[in-house]
Parts: C-alpha cells; sequence; structure tokens
C-alpha cells in the first residue's frame, strides 16, 4: 500500500515532449483569456480619466500581454522540437 502511494506521488522533472489535444484546448483558451483581458484593459485605459487608475489598468494589459507572449513562446519552442511520431519513423 505504502509502494502503491509513493509511485502515484512522483513528481514529473519536465514536461512531456507531446501535448495532447486537450493540452492544445486548454493552452488556446489561456491565449484567448490573455488576449481578451489585455484588450479589455487597454479599452478601460483609454476611457478612464483618473491618471492613476489608467495606470493600473495599462500595467494590468500589459502583464496580460507579456502572459500571451510567454504562453506562444512555449508553443512554438514545442514546435520546433521532432515529435515523437518523426523519432519512431
Amino acid at each position: 500500500m505504502q509502494q502503491q502511494n509513493m509511485q502515484q506521488q512522483a513528481i514529473m522533472q519536465q514536461p512531456p515532449k507531446i501535448i495532447t489535444t486537450k493540452d492544445q484546448l486548454y493552452l488556446t483558451d489561456m491565449l484567448s483569456w490573455n488576449l481578451l483581458a489585455m484588450k479589455k484593459a487597454h479599452f478601460y485605459a483609454s476611457q478612464c480619466q483618473n491618471q492613476e487608475i489608467k495606470n493600473q489598468l495599462d500595467h494590468v494589459g500589459q502583464m496580460h500581454n507579456q502572459h500571451y507572449q510567454k504562453i506562444l513562446t512555449h508553443l512554438q519552442n514545442q514546435q520546433q522540437q521532432p515529435s515523437m511520431g518523426s523519432q519512431l519513423q
């Protein structure tokens, strides 16, 4: 029983080299959420007359843009690595 718990709690040292369809859908959702949040923050900042609030909204928009770019970078790095299918052929 104790050995079985140890096997179930193994920590993955590196992410898998394959992105499943479910992973891809989740990443697409994350990109969409960050893009929408970035656009909303930009819109509300452009409508705001209080400079302090406008600065905070701009900061929020920049943060979501950084998250969006980071996700894209990870996806591009994943595409540049050879897939498991091409290694088996």
